[in-house]
C-alpha cells in the first residue's frame, strides 16, 4: 500500500468518525428534545412566587379527598411537609424540573436523565396528583386525565434511547418492540374512552359545567372559547361523551391498522388532544398564572407523534461507528475495505 493509498483510507475513516461524533437528530431525537422543552417550562413555572407559599400545598391536598385512604393519606402527608417547608421544597422542585429537562436535552446525560424523570413522575403523580383522580369518579379526558405527570414517565418510556432499536415503522416502537408500544397506546386511549364515560361527564351538564368552570382568571379570548363551548354542551352531557368516547375509541384501536389508517389515527389523537389543550384545559391555566404545568395536551401530542408510520429508521450504534474507526489499523492489516463491516 502506497502512502497515498493510507492517506485515503485514514481520511475515509476520519469523516466516519466526525459524522458519528456529530450525529443529526433524528424523529427520536426531535421528541426528546420537546419533552425536554416540556420540563424545564414546568420548572420555570414551579418558580412562580406563589408555588413559595402555601398556597402550593393547598393545591396538592386538594387532589387527595375521594381517593382510597392509602392514597389520599399519602397526598396529605405530603403536602403537610410542604406547608411546613414552602420555600426549600418548592426550590427543590423546581430545580428538579429544570435539571430533569437540560438532562433529557444534553445527549450524554439523557438516559439518567430519563430514568430520573420516570421515577420523579411516579412519586408526583401518586402524591402531588393523587394518580390524577383516575380512581375517584371524577376523572375525565377534557380536563387532563389521567393526570399530566404520568405521561412524562410513558413519554421516558417510548423515547428510550435503546443502543441500535428493534425494527419499527414508528419511533415509540424501537425500545419497546411494535407490539408492546401498541399495547400502551391501546391502554392510553383505551383508558381515556372509558373516562369519557363516567357519570360526570355524562350528565347532562357535566361537561358544560366543568368547562364554564374554566373562563374564570383567563384572558378575555379564551375565556370566550370557554363559554362558547360551554355554550355547545349545556344540556347535552350524555350524547357530547358518548361521541368522544367513540372518537377515543377509534384512535385505541387505529393504531392497529395498516400504515395509512394508522396515520389518521394519529392525526385524530393530535387533534383531539389540542382541542382539549385549548378548550378544557385552557393551556394548562398557564395564562391565569399558579399553573404547575402545561397540563396533558402537549404530552398527548408527543405520544401520538411518537407513533407516526415512517417516522423511525433505526441507525447503527454510535459506539459501532466510532470502534470501527478505532480499529481502522486492524481492518487494514486484515486488508478489509472501508464501510464493509458496515453492511453485514
Amino acid at each position: 500500500m502506497t502512502n497515498q493509498d493510507a492517506a485515503v483510507r485514514d481520511a475515509a475513516w476520519t469523516s466516519r468518525a466526525a459524522a458519528a461524533a456529530w450525529e443529526p437528530p433524528d424523529a427520536r431525537r426531535w421528541l426528546q428534545l420537546g419533552l425536554a422543552v416540556i420540563w424545564v417550562l414546568d420548572g420555570v413555572l414551579q418558580y412562580q412566587s406563589a408555588m413559595f407559599s402555601r398556597a402550593f400545598s393547598q393545591l396538592l391536598a386538594h387532589s387527595g379527598p375521594g381517593n382510597p385512604a392509602v392514597i389520599a393519606e399519602s397526598v396529605s402527608w405530603a403536602a403537610r411537609i410542604i406547608e411546613h417547608n414552602p420555600m426549600t421544597t418548592n426550590a427543590v422542585f423546581a430545580t428538579i424540573q429544570l435539571a430533569l429537562g437540560l438532562g433529557i436535552a444534553w445527549r450524554s446525560t439523557l438516559r439518567v436523565a430519563l430514568a430520573a424523570s420516570i421515577v420523579w413522575s411516579v412519586a408526583v403523580w401518586w402524591l402531588g396528583e393523587g394518580l390524577g383522580g383516575v380512581l375517584t369518579g371524577g376523572a375525565s379526558p377534557v380536563n387532563g386525565a389521567p393526570g399530566a405527570v404520568i405521561l412524562y414517565a410513558v413519554l421516558a418510556v417510548l423515547l428510550w434511547p435503546a443502543a441500535g432499536g428493534r425494527p419499527a415503522s414508528f419511533v415509540a416502537g424501537r425500545p419497546l418492540g411494535a407490539g408492546a408500544a401498541r399495547a400502551v397506546w391501546l391502554v392510553l386511549w383505551g383508558s381515556l374512552a372509558y373516562f369519557a364515560m363516567l357519570a360526570v361527564n355524562r350528565g347532562a351538564q357535566g361537561l358544560h359545567d366543568m368547562i364554564g368552570a374554566m373562563a374564570a382568571g383567563e384572558p378575555g379570548w379564551l375565556a370566550s372559547v370557554n363559554r362558547g363551548a360551554a355554550g355547545l354542551l349545556a344540556h347535552r352531557g350524555l350524547p357530547a361523551s358518548v361521541v368522544l368516547a367513540v372518537v377515543l375509541a377509534a384512535i385505541a384501536v387505529g393504531i392497529f391498522l395498516p400504515a395509512p389508517a394508522a396515520r389518521v389515527a394519529v392525526v385524530l389523537a393530535v387533534a383531539v388532544s389540542v382541542a382539549s389543550w385549548v378548550v378544557g384545559q385552557d393551556l394548562g391555566t398557564v395564562l391565569a398564572g399558579g399553573a404547575t404545568d402545561v397540563n396533558s395536551g402537549p404530552l398527548l401530542v408527543l405520544v401520538a407523534l411518537a407513533f407516526w408510520p415512517g417516522g423511525a429508521s433505526p441507525r447503527e450504534p454510535l459506539g459501532t461507528v466510532r470502534g470501527e474507526a478505532a480499529g481502522a489499523g486492524r481492518g487494514e492489516a486484515a486488508g478489509a475495505v472501508p464501510g464493509e463491516e458496515a453492511t453485514r
